[in-house]
């Protein structure tokens, strides 16, 4: 009597739990990081890896498959600030591995993806603002009513990206990034091509700041942003909740 109450125990948890992981494991993200490599000759730039690192793993934990791509497509550039805790890109390996190859913007097709996801690192504001691949896919995603989320320097991708009407992509939209007070504070806030922030706002977007170098995350409806590395895990924790 014992075993068989056992074994319909552990039919009942296999009825619970593998749905939901058959589910999980249905849902597709893409992760688009920077292919730019410097801020001018003889200053490097890139992905900042925490802010691609700590999503891209907890996506995986969860049972999500994830594509990565890149303008160029190839190994992805690692700003090399983002590197000096050695004991940190020892446990991101597998993500850092995962970046060696790439696939190229040209070859993505939004339609067998559930969410898009832009990291952040100075890198993205010398690419992202001008792809056109990357508009054609957040045009479709949006005009899809699927996940769109970004993190720091991420939401540089949403700019001059459009709706279908022709409006800005993040006009009316409550949203947050990097803000123009950190920028400041790193003392590259003359070398980037704008700032951030002051962008956002320009294009209508509904930006709110949190504390500087603080976790701080904003959802409005399927858009998801974060203010700085700090909010990475609680980015990805919220594309989770949605996708789940």
């Amino acid at each position: 009597m014992e075993k068989i109450v056992t074994l319909i125990g552990l039919i009942l948890l296999c009825a619970t739990v593998i749905p939901e992981l058959v589910h999980a494991e249905s849902k597709q993200v893409l992760i688009v990081v920077t292919s730019a490599n410097q801020i001018r000759e003889g200053k490097p730039t890139g992905l900042w890896l925490e802010e691609f690192a700590v999503p891209y793993l907890k996506l995986k934990e969860a049972g999500f498959r994830v594509t990565i791509a890149s303008p160029k497509g190839g190994e992805a550039p690692i700003d090399p600030r983002s590197l000096t805790d050695s004991k940190k890109v020892q446990q991101w390996q597998q993500a850092v591995t995962a970046l060696k190859k790439t696939a190229a913007l040209t070859q993505v097709d939004s339609k067998q993806f559930d969410a898009i996801f832009l990291p952040g690192g100075h890198g993205t504001m010398f690419d992202l603002p001008n792809d056109q691949n990357l508009k054609r896919l957040l045009n479709q995603f949006a005009k899809a009513d699927k996940v769109i989320a970004a993190v720091c320097h991420g939401p540089a991708g949403f700019v001059g990206a459009k709706k279908a009407d022709g409006s800005p992509m993040v006009a009316g939209k409550t949203i947050t990034s990097l803000t123009d007070e950190e920028e400041k504070a790193m003392n590259l806030d003359r070398e980037m091509p704008f700032l951030l922030e002051s962008k956002l706002r320009e294009e209508g977007a509904k930006f709110v700041a949190g504390a500087k170098w603080a976790s701080h995350a904003e959802v409005d409806g399927k858009m998801v942003t974060g203010q700085n590395p700090a909010s990475s895990e609680a980015v990805a924790n919220e594309v989770i909740n949605i996708l789940k």
